[in-house]
C-alpha cells in the first residue's frame, strides 16, 4: 500500500512540475513588436560581422568580442521580458537600442 502511496505522489509531482512549466511558457511572448525588433537588429549586427569578418574587414578576435557584446544584450533582453509578461516596455526597448548601437558602431569602422 505505501509504495502505491509513494508512486501515485511520485506521478503527481511530475504532473504538476510539466503544469507549471506549461503555463509559464504561455506567458513568453518571443513574437512581441518590440522584442522582435531588437532581435531583428541583433540577427542583423550578427550578419554585418560575419561580412566584415568574410571581407577581411574585421579580425576573428574583434568578431568575437562583438558577438559577446551582442549575446549580452540578447540575455539581458531576455531577462527583461521575463520580468514584464513576456515582453519589454519602451524604455527597457530604447536602452537595448542604445547598446546596439555602440555595437553598430564598431561594425564596419
Amino acid at each position: 500500500m505505501k509504495k502505491t502511496a509513494l508512486r501515485f505522489a511520485a506521478v503527481a509531482a511530475v504532473a504538476f512540475s510539466f503544469a507549471g512549466i506549461a503555463s509559464a511558457q504561455t506567458n513568453w511572448d518571443a513574437a512581441h513588436p518590440r522584442r522582435t525588433e531588437v532581435n531583428h537588429r541583433l540577427a542583423n549586427q550578427n550578419s554585418r560581422i560575419h561580412d566584415e569578418v568574410r571581407e577581411g574587414d574585421m579580425s576573428h578576435v574583434e568578431a568575437v568580442a562583438l558577438h559577446k557584446d551582442d549575446r549580452q544584450i540578447r540575455k539581458e533582453e531576455r531577462l527583461m521580458a521575463s520580468q514584464n509578461g513576456g515582453h519589454i516596455t519602451k524604455q527597457e526597448q530604447r536602452t537595448l537600442n542604445q547598446q546596439e548601437n555602440n555595437v553598430s558602431k564598431q561594425i564596419g569602422e
